[in-house]
């Protein structure tokens, strides 16, 4: 996912980039805006993606509304810098790569406009931020999401030496609802690693959409993929794994004790999810982007969903 953004949708640095001076860049003073756009802050589809399994942890099992929206606010804040952290990581580790594909070969690191050590002082800012927020949460959660860095560190090195690295986001990139089923109730509970579970397939499924954009450039720099390992049997693939997110958040509620009401709730995101797989086509760059954002309102729905059986 670290590649993300519409190759169509250019500012101007070259006719295929995915580097776009838009949203929050463009409003920032001019010796600013590289290190925004190498956290990305001009397409928060990324934020949005590593926020919501933390929702989902808050809606089963936050004591109370405060609660709940106090940790959905610290959680909100935390996927923006952690995720602009890991994109900075990925940046280093890619950097020589990003180079030869001409949609990434614009962005900060690749294109000189921020030096490596630059980049190694903003990480450590960020990271500074992000343990700001860490503190604020129970010490289980501190502990917990602390452990998320090392794969956040080691992902960028999966798509070199496995055919799955969709694999290793779906676990990087669903930490939050362990953490915040932890950060909630101070302590794990069988519904928190279902919860995990779902996350990681609707990970696994989203990311294989977004890689079908890269499938060519991916292929000849030798950077590996669940597209380029799937190919035309992605839809049967996602038809799979979208069916085992429902099938585990559904357990997750269940074993939550929610009211019933969640499950006429979750067909709405599999509803959603259904339409994914019936309009695929991975020869469609610009329809796999378009349909790997809409998973953000497929993660909303199931936020709805379990609200709907809250006691």
């Amino acid at each position: 996912m670290d590649k993300g953004g519409d190759p169509s949708e250019g500012a101007g640095v070259a006719p295929y980039t995915d580097i776009r001076r838009e949203g929050l860049p463009a409003w920032l003073p001019a010796a600013w805006v590289p290190y925004a756009l190498l956290m990305r802050l001009d397409r928060p589809i990324g934020s949005w993606l590593l926020y919501l399994p933390g929702p989902w942890a808050f809606a089963v099992a936050a004591p109370s509304w405060g609660r709940g929206l106090w940790l959905a606010l610290l959680f909100g804040v935390g996927a923006v810098v952690m995720r602009g952290a890991g994109c900075v990581v990925n940046d280093l580790w890619d950097r020589d790569l990003d180079r030869q594909v001409e949609r990434t070969r614009g962005r900060p690191l690749a294109s000189g406009a921020v030096t490596p050590r630059q980049a190694l002082a903003f990480l450590a800012g960020l990271m500074l931020v992000g343990l700001a927020i860490l503190v604020q949460l129970p010490l289980p959660a501190i502990l917990f999401g602390a452990a998320s860095l090392v794969p956040i560190v080691l992902y960028p090195l999966a798509k070199r030496v496995t055919n799955w690295p969709q694999a290793m986001l779906g676990f990087v990139f669903t930490w939050a609802a362990p953490t915040g089923w932890l950060a909630a109730t101070g302590h794990f509970a069988a519904p928190a690693f279902l919860l995990w579970g779902a996350a990681f397939f609707w990970t696994l499924a989203y990311d294989t959409i977004y890689a079908h954009q890269d499938r060519e450039d991916d292929a000849l720099v030798g950077i590996r993929s669940s597209a380029l390992t799937l190919g035309d049997r992605t839809a049967g693939f996602l038809g799979v794994t979208f069916t085992a997110c429902i099938l585990l958040l559904a357990a997750a509620g269940w074993t939550a004790g929610l009211h019933p009401l969640f499950l006429a709730g979750l067909l709405l995101p599999a509803a959603h999810f259904s339409w994914q797989v019936r309009r695929l086509d991975i020869h469609d760059p610009a329809l796999c982007l378009r349909l790997f954002k809409s998973n953000r309102d497929a993660g909303l729905l199931v936020v709805l969903a379990f609200l709907l059986g809250r006691p």
